[in-house]
């Protein structure tokens, strides 16, 4: 496996902990009768951490980008290989 790849494995991972943890958190608020005003400061950082991770995996991952300009090589069909067995 690619290391972008286990990175962003490891991102996703990461932000299911914080919303797990933000659930939990939730939780604990509703027995001790408190109010929500947000998740835990450790929560929002293991977000950050998580977000960047991915944004990381997202960029790194697909590889290279192909031209998109009718004109380029890459974009040039030999229609020598079609198979004709469509013809009349």
């Amino acid at each position: 496996m690619d290391l972008g790849f286990l990175v962003g494995v490891f991102g996703v991972l990461i932000l299911s902990h914080a919303a797990y943890a933000t659930i939990q958190y939730r939780g604990l608020l509703k027995i001790l009768e408190e109010e929500f005003s947000g998740p835990p400061m450790n929560v929002v950082a293991e977000l950050l951490v998580g977000l960047v991770f991915c944004l990381w995996a997202a960029v790194s991952v697909p590889g290279k980008f192909l031209s998109i300009h009718p004109d380029s090589e890459e974009n040039r069909f030999d229609f020598r290989l079609v198979s004709t067995s469509f013809d009349i």
